[in-house]
């Protein structure tokens, strides 16, 4: 199922790609929340629906760019959880550090994940309490790595006072600054140590990447120590997280 899941991810991949490339228009819209949403977002939702729809009909799917109303999936236990396109604003940039997000969630839990890079052609994956990054041919098992001082990961487009007031206590480490959830992915493959949000996310943002860190050995927690949960609630938001080796 997860060589079946990063199949998938690659097609949604290429049809962003034509819009990234300009074969397509890119046709910018804003949502109700101000966040930008473009035609590469809504070509990808759709290859990815009908994906998921053919390989699991029999499991729902919540995705950014058409989530089901709160009655229709509060019940739900096991759903694919999908950010087709994820850091629209760094595609809108282009700097290429958007992915597809694609997760499978079971009781709550992230238990399979596929996070892909298109422009960067990286792709990583997790299922069974492994993690696993493919690039130019070479696949390999990934682990999370501490180091000293440790390098601290974060938003490229969503920094804030809290963070700012957080790194000045954290004593002595580096930063990177990198968008999408290839920030998950940095702590999961060893290269950062730390990811800390203060800013608002949803469920489709860090779902994937959740699954790459936890199954690469890392931590995501919120801010009383409690790991993000992915049971059904009406709301997206996500509370303020960390991504850690402890």
């Amino acid at each position: 199922m997860l060589g079946k899941i990063c199949q998938l991810a690659r097609e949604a991949g290429v049809a962003i790609m034509r819009v990234y490339d300009g074969q397509a228009p890119l046709e910018v819209a804003h949502k109700a929340d101000d966040s930008p949403v473009t035609a590469a977002d809504v070509a990808a939702h759709r290859v990815i629906l009908k994906g998921l729809q053919a390989l699991t009909p029999e499991l729902p799917v919540l995705s950014e760019e058409d989530p089901p109303a709160w009655e229709i999936r509060q019940h739900w236990r096991s759903y694919w959880l999908v950010d087709p396109l994820d850091g629209t604003k760094e595609f809108i940039k282009r700097n290429g550090e958007f992915t597809v997000n694609i997760a499978l969630i079971e009781d709550g839990k992230p238990v399979m994940g596929v996070v892909y890079a298109p422009v960067l052609n990286v792709m990583y994956s997790a299922a069974g309490g492994k993690a696993w990054k493919q690039q130019d041919g070479q696949l390999q098992q990934i682990l999370v790595k501490d180091a000293r001082p440790p390098l601290v990961v974060v938003s490229r487009s969503h920094r804030d006072r809290e963070l700012e007031d957080y790194l000045q206590q954290l004593g002595e480490h580096q930063t990177t600054a990198i968008g999408s959830s290839l920030k998950f992915c940095l702590v999961a493959e060893g290269k950062a140590q730390l990811y800390p949000r203060f800013g608002p996310t949803n469920v489709w943002d860090t779902g994937a990447g959740h699954a790459v860190a936890l199954a690469a050995g890392a931590h995501v927690h919120d801010w009383q120590g409690r790991t993000l949960d992915y049971t059904p609630r009406e709301s997206f938001l996500n509370p303020g997280f960390r991504v850690s080796l402890f």
